[in-house]
């Protein structure tokens, strides 16, 4: 697949119909496929943590789930194609699975959550199978994994949020029995109802941000690394290759 690699990490140029495609046929083959959906946060995260960026490019696929990634790669004259979020490509998959009766576990958020997402979903796509959920809080990876490979899952969502999320699907690749895992962010939260997403005025025009800003202030240290971002793709984003 084509990539625009953005200060050191590989995007591939997929439309959003494009991505589910893709990700279809991976969920169809015999080994673990890793789909990654970095935004501009994660990336220059990575950019500063070389281990990391390691990570994030091992995976079978890797989509711009935010609407910076997508000016980065303007900025660097090799423009992606749309932005593909990660939620909504969650979503476009979870309606070819249903159609096909394929499971999915769930991993991830508070105590709770997963079981609430778990019903919303079976609700919201009849015919999606769910294998099993477990919460992120757990100490014990070996309880996790019995329970993951005991349900073997055609698919499974990691929401552990980043790093962490995308380390713990790396480090257990070779011992999960699934077709296909992604770091999913906080997915879960929204299928629950727990956090409501941006309305489709702000996901239409790329700035879920401002309002995810506007419901919680405190995120203001963590918008900071928007324009962080984009000062160190129009320095230094170029001599990557």
């Amino acid at each position: 697949m084509e990539y625009v690699n953005i200060l050191g990490v590989r995007v591939n140029k997929l439309t959003m119909a494009q991505a589910v495609e893709k990700a279809e046929t991976l969920l169809n083959t015999e080994d673990l496929s890793i789909i990654y959906t970095p935004n501009s946060e994660i990336i220059l995260y990575a950019s500063e943590n070389s281990e990391f960026t390691d990570v994030i490019n091992s995976a079978d696929m890797v989509v711009p789930d935010g609407i910076g990634v997508v000016y980065g790669s303007k900025i660097l004259g090799n423009p992606l194609k749309e932005r593909v979020a990660g939620f909504d490509l969650v979503c476009n998959l979870f309606e070819v699975m249903a159609k096909e009766g394929k499971s999915v576990y769930l991993l991830g958020a508070k105590p709770g959550v997963a079981e609430k997402a778990a019903e919303n979903l079976q609700k919201k796509y009849s015919g999606l199978v769910i294998a099993g959920t477990h919460d992120g809080y757990f100490k014990d990876d070996e309880e996790v994994i019995a329970d993951i490979n005991n349900a073997a899952p055609d698919f499974l969502m990691v929401c552990l949020g980043f790093p962490k999320q995308e380390m713990w699907i790396y480090n257990n690749k070779d011992r999960l029995n699934t077709k296909l895992a992604i770091g999913a962010g906080g997915c879960l939260d929204v299928f629950a109802g727990t956090v409501q997403r941006a309305p489709q005025f702000y996901c239409d025009h790329g700035i879920e941000w401002l309002y995810r800003l506007i419901k919680q202030p405190s995120r203001f240290v963590r918008m900071l690394a928007l324009p962080k971002f984009g000062f160190k793709v129009i320095l230094k984003g170029r001599r990557y290759k």
